[in-house]
């Protein structure tokens, strides 16, 4: 008999005020508590998620529905989001909701175990896969860029980065710092959305920090949620505070206000040389991402309006500068890493023949863990309430006791992580225990811990999702860096293994031409059809990591995949 999460109260509020309520653009809010709105939990779940996304807490622009990172969005149209309100409010359990780039477009017949929803952003065919083509038809209306978790509904704020970006670091530190990154100063650009996880999670390794932002907003955004400690417009000022710090072996950030090349350029001439360097800008999207060197945010606006073939080649031509400045100081001694945002691609358009010799991260430092199947297992408390994140936190570090490294991370999220919008929490979890996390939240669930349904998703960054060549499937062993079906079979698996709803997605994170993507959304309702969809989902996903790694050659994977009976 299935088993149903107790005393879940229908709701008695009609589609339109339930919209003047909770989806009045451009004021986006996910309703909290146990009652329902929608139909059924699955499609409550996306509903929540979805406007949790565009909520002012998480969103980087609310008004214009963008997320993060340029131009990523959650719909393509306020007209489209309202829509979406209107279906999930009124989906049916033997029904699905196809998104097309962000806009609604209809409605398939399914079952009570498929996904409610079912999205598809920024595709392309081939030939025509270039920012050119990509951006007349978003100029035309018909198209938006969902980047990764924008697009698929479960962005989590600045936290969805956080862990993946700690442990970068800290592979980083383990590799060439004997594991310590005390007395070591780390520098990047950028403190977007994405970039904005940097400073906390430097600090959290150890490091002392030093971010710099063009736009004051972003580093102020950071401020207030606690993932900065200071900010500055002063460069001396910013340098006294970081070389004191590091000198004492303290772990502090500080954002600057400034651009990146400039202040490389300064500490070039100053002869200080970080013993870390990367770089998060938004460089995937040399129009709407990145700000030329010497251009004020207004100058760029209008140059980027007026003539956005100009703005692009200004773009590609400071990235040179940009990357060839990281060069210098890779030369001089800084351990300088690519962190997936293009930027060398463009950097070599615009001119610097040798930006490949910066690596990338993900060979670099993460793909042993890719190999394990591991990657940014995360969830969402739909109740609203922070005690419940509190209690998976417990919950898993009891299920997992021989994790120390995953309970010291925990432990620290508990202390020094702000949440933005509904409470959420991430944690990187690798094959089978991700299929224990999930059930174990769905008991929790089921026996009233919490008080309403968990959703679990992770981002597109994971250890089988993606293709993507100058980031997550960067030098393969084996030379198929660029080969798509990875992704394509990873959605499929999750669309048939019973994902809530599921995503495939073109051009995150390093732009249009240059990735493919799918992400899955799962949901703990506390009834047993959640407890077969977990167990399928959450086995599969981090499954096709180890399948596609293992295919690659990878002798750890091909170890994982005897470990875990998965027949290659």
């Amino acid at each position: 008999m299935e088993t149903v999460t107790a005393a879940i109260p229908a709701s008695s509020v009609t589609v339109e005020e339930f919209i003047q309520t909770y989806a009045n653009h451009p004021v986006y809010l996910p309703p909290r508590g146990p009652q329902l709105h929608a139909k059924n939990w699955q499609s409550e779940a996306a509903l929540r998620m979805f406007l949790n996304n565009l909520t002012a807490e998480v969103a980087e622009n609310p008004e214009k529905l963008v997320v993060y990172g340029g131009i990523g969005q959650a719909a393509r149209t306020p007209q489209d989001a309202r829509k979406i309100v209107e279906l999930l409010l009124t989906l049916e359990e033997d029904e699905s909701l196809l998104v097309q780039s962000g806009k609604p477009v209809g409605k398939v017949r399914t079952h009570a175990e498929a996904p409610r929803v079912l999205i598809a952003n920024s595709n392309l065919v081939p030939h025509w896969a270039t920012w050119e083509h990509f951006n007349n038809l978003r100029e035309r209306g018909l198209m938006m860029y969902g980047q990764m978790t924008a697009g698929s509904w479960i962005y989590i704020g600045t936290q969805g980065i956080l862990q993946g970006t700690y442990e970068t670091f800290a592979a980083c530190g383990r590799i060439h710092f004997n594991g310590d990154l005390r007395h070591r100063l780390l520098v990047t650009g950028g403190l977007g959305g994405m970039g904005g996880a940097q400073p906390l999670a430097a600090t959290m390794a150890g490091a002392t920090f030093l971010g710099v932002d063009v736009d004051p907003e972003r580093i102020k955004k950071r401020l207030e949620t606690r993932y900065l400690d200071k900010m500055t417009y002063d460069y001396r000022e910013a340098m006294r505070l970081v070389l004191a710090a590091k000198d004492k072996g303290e772990a502090i950030s500080v954002g600057l206000v400034g651009d990146i090349g400039d202040v490389l350029e300064q500490m070039l001439q100053d002869g200080i040389t970080p013993d870390i360097l990367t770089d998060q800008t938004s460089a995937h999207d040399p129009i709407n991402g990145y700000v030329p060197n010497g251009f004020s945010l207004e100058e760029a606006r209008q140059l980027r309006e007026s003539d956005p073939e100009q703005y692009r080649h200004k773009s590609l031509k400071s990235m040179a500068r940009h990357v060839g400045f990281m060069l210098e100081l890779q030369r001089r001694g800084s351990k300088t890493f690519d962190y997936g945002n293009n930027l060398r691609e463009f950097a070599q358009q615009g001119g610097e023949p040798n930006a490949f010799q910066i690596n990338g991260f993900v060979p670099e430092y993460m793909r042993p863990l890719f190999c394990e199947g591991k990657g940014p297992f995360r969830w969402a408390a739909l109740s609203g309430d922070p005690e419940d994140i509190r209690v998976t936190d417990e919950a898993l570090k009891e299920l997992f006791p021989e994790n120390p490294h995953m309970i010291n991370w925990l432990e620290q999220a508990q202390e020094k992580v702000a949440f933005q919008g509904l409470p959420c929490r991430i944690c990187w979890l690798g094959m089978g225990e991700r299929e224990k996390a999930g059930l174990l939240f769905n008991r929790l669930v089921r026996e009233g811990k919490v008080k309403a349904p968990l959703v679990i998703g992770r981002d597109h960054l994971d250890c089988g999702s993606v293709a993507s060549p100058y980031r997550e499937t960067e030098g393969m062993l084996d030379g198929s860096d660029a080969v798509s079906d990875w992704p394509l079979l990873n959605l499929m698996a999750n669309t048939s293994g019973g994902a809530t709803w599921v995503s495939f997605h073109h051009g995150g994170g390093v732009g249009i031409g240059y990735s493919q993507h799918a992400g899955m959304v799962v949901l703990a309702d506390g009834t047993d059809r959640a407890d077969r969809c977990l167990s399928r989902v959450l086995h599969n996903d981090p499954a096709l990591g180890i399948y596609r790694h293992a295919d690659a050659g990878y002798e750890t994977a091909q170890q994982n995949a005897a470990k875990f009976g998965l027949q290659i």
